[in-house]
């Protein structure tokens, strides 16, 4: 995203003109609430209350005051056209925006942020929607169209099932498909991104795919989701060890081989299919040791001679032939009829 902002004003000086026309407590109090001085923390109602022995009813009724005065005063009107940039830069963002991306893409700098976001609070033109469980902090500056990109997420998240992962590209096809009526000029990646964050209950894991923020698939926790996204990426059967490297690289977590095995053998999403080579259960690959292996592929087949039962096991098994057929050998899970096909005992 671009951070390079270019505004045709300087945000702390604007403040400064507006604060001027209110008085030294109410300016005291705006200050203090939207973090507009030195410090750039922002104080709570009781804390400004307890510093002028006042409720903190009162501090909410002396903040109000001061807002609506400023939007009163000459020097709100001589504002209007930074407010009216601002307005524009918004709608060029895509209309509606979380409030940490649009802070973010304003300013890196946490003072300068807190100076824009008095300018949000303090402008008629922008709307502020409180975080909920479906949505971020956010601010827009059209109403229809926030409806419309709110309604085209849930259904997205509606379509995505619980453990769903999807390449940004296809989420962003689909997302289209359902936007496909609004104006074209939002219709690019930079923009849908910033409309897809607005979400709390869509999210990307750190490979870069998509899934419903609830999944371990996207909300990775420990070294058993961080392998299965591991395994799962890299689409064939893995060894641990690469598999704990893998993790450290694309998760900047330290995986221990030896904990990473030892959580590979407890989780039923993978399956050891080799010498310490692991795949995932999704991928069809049957469970259990070499024996049971040839146990399920004769349960499925019916009897089987030497060399399909050969060529069946080793589709499940990276193990060399020997190792098959030592198993089979063995009289007390298997014997071989007069056909030299081998039922299970």
């Amino acid at each position: 995203m671009n951070n390079k902002v270019t505004l045709s004003f300087k945000p702390k000086e604007v403040t400064k003109r507006l604060l001027a026309v209110i008085s030294k407590r109410g300016q005291d109090v705006l200050i203090s609430r939207y973090g507009l001085g030195s410090k750039t923390g922002k104080l709570t109602l009781d804390t400004i209350g307890k510093k002028y022995d006042i409720t903190r009813e009162r501090v909410r009724q002396i903040e109000n005051h001061s807002l609506i005065s400023i939007r009163k005063s000459k020097a709100y009107k001589d504002a209007e056209p930074i407010f009216a940039e601002l307005k524009n830069l918004i709608s060029n963002l895509g209309g509606i925006i979380s409030e940490k991306d649009l802070l973010n893409y304003l300013s890196k700098d946490v003072s300068t942020q807190n100076h824009f976001h008095f300018f949000l609070v303090l402008g008629e033109g922008f709307k502020h929607e409180k975080e909920d469980e479906e949505f971020k902090h956010h601010w827009h500056v059209d109403a229809e169209l926030s409806d419309k990109i709110k309604g085209a997420l849930r259904k997205l998240y509606s379509k995505l099932s619980d453990d769903e992962l999807v390449l940004e590209g296809d989420l962003i096809d689909s997302f289209l498909e359902e936007i496909k009526d609004l104006n074209d000029k939002y219709k690019n990646e930079e923009v849908i991104k910033r409309w897809l964050s607005l979400s709390h209950k869509i999210g990307k894991n750190p490979l870069g795919e998509w899934g419903r923020s609830s999944s371990s698939n996207v909300n990775a926790k420990g070294v058993r989701d961080f392998a299965f996204l591991v395994i799962r990426k890299h689409g064939s059967p893995i060894h641990f060890k690469e598999v704990a490297k893998a993790i450290t690289q694309y998760f900047d977590r330290k995986a221990h081989v030896a904990t990473t095995h030892n959580e590979l053998i407890k989780d039923p999403r993978f399956v050891l299919v080799g010498r310490g080579l692991y795949a995932l259960s999704e991928w069809g690959y049957m469970s259990g040791v070499v024996k049971d292996v040839i146990h399920k592929i004769i349960e499925k087949e019916g009897p089987l001679n030497k060399e399909k039962i050969l060529e069946k096991a080793l589709k499940e098994r990276y193990v060399k032939e020997n190792t098959i057929l030592v198993n089979l050998q063995n009289p007390k899970y298997f014997k071989k009829d007069r056909d030299n096909r081998y039922h299970n005992v």
